[in-house]
């Protein structure tokens, strides 16, 4: 599969600083193809572990339709979004990652997926009520998760030429 290179190359963050900012951001959005080959993109809560996004999402709906009529998807996180009016620009930072998602089936996968996701946003929660939760949950809960086929970040100008002056 080929992917476009970025124009860009100065800006392009490294794959350290790409992983960083996917284990911190705490949401992002998720482009599908929606009904009607209209895009469909909905801002969505994910963990980011080994090279996959997990998301959790209703058993139905338009989320769930699109992946069924194709699985591949992009990503995006931003990172930094700071506006410099007096400079008519963005200082910004963001990664966008593209891959093939499905719907986890598998009851332990299932289980896994949920429990990072949890440990991202509750990390001080007991595991009592951690699995009292779920549990609440479960039947309505549908996993997904995200394999990255390809994944790019990248950064404003200045902030690169701000680096370099360090």
């Amino acid at each position: 599969m080929v992917f476009r290179e970025m124009r860009r190359k100065k800006q392009v963050l490294s794959q350290k600083e790409v992983e960083d900012i996917l284990h911190k951001g705490t949401s992002g959005v998720l482009a599908l193809l929606g009904d009607n080959d209209y895009p469909y993109a909905v801002p969505i809560s994910y963990v980011y572990d080994d090279g996959k996004v997990y998301f959790h999402s209703a058993k139905s709906g338009h989320k769930i339709d699109a992946i069924q009529r194709t699985a591949k998807a992009s990503f995006c996180v931003i990172d930094k979004d700071l506006i410099v009016p007096e400079e008519y620009t963005t200082y910004f930072r963001s990664v966008i990652a593209f891959g093939r998602i499905r719907i986890i089936e598998d009851d332990s996968e299932k289980r896994a997926a949920i429990e990072k996701l949890a440990m991202k946003y509750a990390p001080e929660d007991t595991a009592a009520n951690r699995d009292y939760t779920i549990s609440l949950e479960w039947k309505l809960l549908c996993m997904l998760e995200m394999t990255i086929d390809h994944v790019t970040g990248k950064e404003a100008i200045e902030l690169v030429k701000e680096r370099e002056n360090k």
